[in-house]
């Protein structure tokens, strides 16, 4: 959806006023009856399939004794990657995010311990929910969420860019018009580009039991981004 909006239209003839420009951020543009300018803002945003899912993958133990939770820790850490790679993940795709042995403090008067610890798994939209049902079922309980990206990313992000800029130039030659003057050089422009965040919970998984059915029914997000273009013309 094309979003375009026009700011400010800063036309000065006779009067020697002085003024700044209200976007926030941008440069203050004094208004008197030699600066005749036009000012235009426009936003765009853009959308793609993703290419790659990063897929947020880990376990925490039960509490227990330091020596006794740190052996379970790691035959469920060794389990859990081991059962990745051979479902043909290589290592190069799979990355440690956090491992640690800490007190359980919701019970401290008990004096035991919990195992966590976290991995980060890339592979193909496509096969996202099935290497997850993978790392479930190998013991991992603290797993679910899905960062969706691509592998070029700046191509996206040039492309919103783009579409910003041809709105910008758009909007401003169509106020120019409307007001009855000519619209001339640029003379200053700026960008701003955004990559829209999605909330993204640590979901509960538990491993699974052997006469449970497929995989998780997971639909890829759009992945998006929005540019938003600020220029100031003359006009004549």
């Amino acid at each position: 959806m094309n979003i375009a909006k026009v700011l400010v239209a800063l036309i000065a003839l006779s009067l020697p006023i002085t003024a700044v420009a209200q976007q926030v951020g941008q440069p203050q543009l004094k208004i008197d009856s030699t600066n005749r300018t036009l000012t235009v803002t426009a936003e765009e945003s853009v959308t793609a399939e993703p290419d790659v899912a990063i897929l947020h993958i880990g376990f925490d133990t039960q509490p227990g004794d330091a020596k006794g939770v740190y052996a379970e820790g790691s035959q469920t850490s060794n389990a859990i990657i081991g059962a990745i790679k051979q479902a043909g993940v290589s290592g190069d795709a799979i990355r440690s995010e956090s491992q640690f042995l800490d007190r359980d403090y919701t019970k401290p008067q008990a004096h035991k311990f919990k195992l966590s610890q976290r991995w980060t798994v890339k592979t193909t939209p496509e096969r996202a929910a099935e290497i997850l049902d993978i790392a479930v079922t190998a013991g991992a309980n603290t797993s679910g969420a899905i960062d969706w990206t691509l592998k070029d990313e700046h191509a996206l992000q040039q492309q919103a860019l783009d579409h910003a800029a041809a709105r910008a130039r758009e909007n401003a030659a169509e106020l120019a018009k409307g007001m009855g003057v000519r619209l001339g050089a640029l003379i200053y422009v700026s960008n701003q580009l955004v990559s829209p965040g999605y909330p993204r919970p640590m979901a509960m998984a538990m491993a699974k039991s052997a006469d449970q059915a497929q995989p998780l029914a997971i639909e890829p997000q759009k992945v998006s981004r929005q540019a938003t273009v600020y220029a100031v013309y003359t006009i004549e």
